[in-house]
């Protein structure tokens, strides 16, 4: 559900700024001077919405817009190509995710949803609080690339921008242009379609270039950060298992990963996948230090039918089974204090592979935990391994980590990260931008952009203007459903379930 104090916090903010204007509208002493500086200032304020306007930057248009035409040409030609076969792939896309929905919906498996290509953000739900500033600068971002690709291309085909403006609706940040509907009107429907096109367009260039970004990041920051030299800790969720004075600290350095090199985040997190899905490792001891302890009772099963020998409430000793070299073919189990026993050891799988590296008699020692449950070392030099008795994912989800090492002591750690974090919001909402614009729905660009291609290509098929009217509205109609369905179930799953 969403998090009350955010949606209290939300409206109060509203009605506060609310109250304040009909306040002020209506004051027989202020009201004047309080549209006239609305007015100066290019404001608009409504329920829930608040709209800027400026002309400030027309100038910056129409120099762009004069800028190599027959390149231009190309350029907006190329957009109108994409504009069209993005109009079709997000029809087909939206088809795609609502079916996924409706199949998700029907079961209890969590990792449809994240198989999912397009899914609705709400912020403090599926949108970490703590990165609401990098979803509201990539989506300002998005909406200001997208208008500027409409004014451009107005300004290229003759029509004239009115203004420019930035807007705010509830919490969501976003960007338009206005454009003189009679120059609009009277040039031809391909002209129209170039500028409709413009915007996804621009979108798909934007996304296109922050993932290329995000790609040759290392190269970029490569004075200033090294890559490969294992994963840098950069936060640590207080509390968390990963927490503690044996634990890992903001700056360490993880290189491993029990018998698994950590050279960065892609491989920490393949290691600790590849440690779900496999049996415990054992470690190498020395047979003479291995004695069978009862100081804590004998050996007891689990509910889950694996064995235990340590007392519950230890915090240093763990129980470890073992198979005899000599003797009968059974499991011995003994508890052990843990840090004492691993430190330095080889891991292993059978007594074989102790024997293998090993001159003195040595056993191989497996940790006796729950099913799912795995015993960790982590390495980070120069400290001393941390040890992690868990869940493995709960490792993952309580440490943030960062590919890139810093070179030098006064350089922040939190730059790369910032820059990595960007990009990547970028790519996901000005690719969403372009595919949410695409769709033949009322009140966003591809009612303009269907419009218009019916124009140019029906007018000799349907020569009736009504005709090809009322295709277009029935169109619309089953895309703005198709929209609206997508966006309704996914609210309902992501705020409901």
């Amino acid at each position: 559900m969403i998090p009350v104090p955010l949606l209290v916090c939300v409206m109060g903010v509203w009605c506060a700024v609310y109250l304040a204007d009909t306040l002020l509208r209506s004051s027989l002493t202020h009201r004047i001077s309080y549209e006239s500086w609305l007015a100066s200032r290019g404001l608009m304020l409504s329920p829930f919405h608040l709209r800027w306007q400026t002309t400030m930057f027309n100038r910056l248009f129409a120099y762009c817009a004069r800028i190599n035409p027959r390149a231009q040409y190309l350029w907006f030609n190329s957009g109108l190509v994409f504009g069209v076969v993005a109009m079709v792939g997000s029809v087909v896309l939206l088809t795609q995710t609502l079916q996924q929905t409706l199949a998700q919906m029907t079961t209890d498996n969590p990792r449809m949803g994240s198989q999912q290509a397009l899914q609705v953000v709400v912020p403090g739900v599926n949108l970490p609080t703590s990165q609401l500033a990098y979803f509201f600068m990539a989506l300002l971002l998005s909406g200001v690339i997208h208008e500027l690709g409409h004014a451009v291309a107005a300004l290229r085909e003759q029509v004239r921008v009115n203004g420019f403006g930035i807007f705010v609706f509830v919490v969501y940040p976003g960007a338009f242009v206005d454009l003189f509907t009679t120059h609009l009107n009277i040039i031809s429907p391909t002209q129209q379609l170039r500028i409709f096109c413009a915007g996804v367009w621009h979108n798909f260039v934007l996304c296109v270039a922050a993932l290329a970004f995000l790609f040759l990041l290392p190269l970029f920051l490569f004075p200033m950060y090294s890559t490969g030299g294992g994963a840098l800790v950069t936060e640590v969720v207080q509390g968390s298992a990963a927490d503690g004075p044996r634990g890992l600290s903001v700056g360490d350095i993880v290189s491993g990963l029990e018998d698994c090199p950590v050279r960065g985040v892609d491989d920490w997190s393949s290691c600790l996948s590849r440690i779900s899905l496999t049996p415990q490792t054992g470690y190498c001891v020395p047979s003479a230090s291995l004695q069978p302890s009862w100081a804590h009772g004998r050996a007891f099963k689990r509910l889950d039918g694996t064995m235990d020998c340590c007392s519950n409430n230890s915090l240093t000793d763990l129980c470890f089974s073992y198979m005899k070299p000599q003797g009968k073919n059974s499991r011995e189990y003994a508890c052990m204090p843990v840090r004492k026993m691993v430190t330095g050891t080889r891991v292993c799988r059978t007594n074989g592979d102790c024997a293998a590296h090993s001159h003195a008699a040595s056993i191989c020692v497996t940790p006796s935990l729950e099913n799912q449950t795995r015993f960790i070392r982590v390495t980070h030099p120069p400290n001393t391994h941390m040890l992690f008795v868990g869940y493995p994912p709960h490792l993952q989800y309580a440490v943030s980590l960062t590919n890139f090492l810093p070179r030098f002591g006064f350089l922040h750690l939190d730059l790369p990260v910032f820059l990595e974090t960007f990009c990547k919001y970028v790519v996901s909402l000005s690719g969403a931008l372009a595919v949410v614009n695409s769709v033949p729905c009322f009140a966003l660009d591809g009612q303009w952009m269907l419009n218009a291609l019916l124009e140019a290509t029906l007018v000799t098929v349907v020569t009736d203007r009504q005709k090809r009217e009322l295709i277009g509205f029935f169109l619309l109609l089953a895309g703005s459903a198709l929209l609206a369905a997508n966006v309704a179930l996914g609210l309902w799953m992501v705020t409901a379930r």
